[in-house]
């Protein structure tokens, strides 16, 4: 018995032990990067062995908030959350509607449909970029959020499947009982399956957020003012090879542009294992 305790207690150690070296691991470059933008420019990378910075300065966060070309970063964090909110409004809303019919509802066809949704799962990104370039060419929306946002309300696979097998764990019993007190589909939808569904709704939100927020092929396709670029490629812009970068200013925005997806996970991570499990009630 007592050999059992210490084999369990030794394996404890020996678990944690690894867990919490690789969580160093992991962090560290995140660490680096935050202590980082509180050091002067010229001693970044000549002290980049010495973690914690001999002189602390806010100078990098000034001159990188001041932005480039007449445009502070308030203009580009701006830019991404108008189009990240509206993108996350579209996709979960219209997922979250699509999922459902696919969960409840029969209609001809719906193997076939569902199976056509799920292919465009294995499409790569790669594959329809031109494509969707000419097509928003011809819309006129060049130039414009209208390419990152639109396409948005037309769902997104990877939510619908993961909706509706949290729709599938919720028993049809509640379903019926709403159809006999007088409910259509539409009012079991609102008052039955969105409430019970908030888990898996927030956490594909999440992800949509976090998606959108660091997307940059997007905007380096589609915007071409500077006054309408995003975070993502406002940092881009902000580094130049030729004239030399502001290392410490260009860090210093890396650790503001992490600032809003830190706070949504910490306000939802609870969300985000009940979210991705597959049963919607426990019995």
């Amino acid at each position: 018995m007592k050999s059992m305790k210490t084999r369990k207690r030794v394996g404890a150690v020996v678990y944690h032990s690894f867990v919490i070296l690789l969580g160093c691991v992991m962090l560290y470059p995140i660490v680096w990067l935050i202590l980082s933008s509180f050091k002067p420019g010229d001693q970044i990378f000549l002290n980049a062995a010495n973690l914690i910075p001999d002189t602390f300065v806010l100078e990098n966060y000034r001159t990188g908030w001041a932005g480039f070309g007449g445009l502070t970063f308030a203009t580009f964090f701006k830019n991404s959350l108008v189009v990240t909110i509206l993108t996350v409004i579209g996709e979960v809303s219209t997922s979250t509607i699509v999922a459902y019919g696919f969960a409840r509802i029969r209609f001809k066809w719906r193997s076939f449909w569902f199976a056509c949704m799920v292919v465009t799962m294995l499409l790569p990104t790669q594959v329809l970029m031109i494509p969707q370039y000419i097509m928003f060419q011809k819309f006129g929306w060049l130039n414009s959020f209208l390419p990152l946002v639109v396409p948005a309300f037309a769902a997104r696979p990877f939510f619908i499947f993961l909706i509706m097998q949290f729709i599938k764990g919720i028993p049809k019993s509640l379903d019926e009982s709403a159809f006999i007190d007088g409910s259509s589909k539409i009012g079991t939808f609102f008052h039955i399956i969105v409430p019970l569904c908030v888990p898996s709704i927030i956490t594909s939100a999440i992800f949509s957020f976090y998606w959108k927020w660091d997307d940059f092929m997007g905007p380096l396709l589609y915007l071409q003012t500077p006054k309408l670029y995003t975070v993502s490629l406002a940092l881009k812009s902000f580094s130049d090879p030729s004239a030399g970068t502001n290392w410490g200013s260009l860090f210093a925005m890396l650790v503001a542009s992490l600032i809003p997806s830190f706070v949504i996970f910490i306000c939802f991570q609870k969300y985000i294992v009940e979210g991705i499990a597959t049963t919607g009630m426990k019995n």
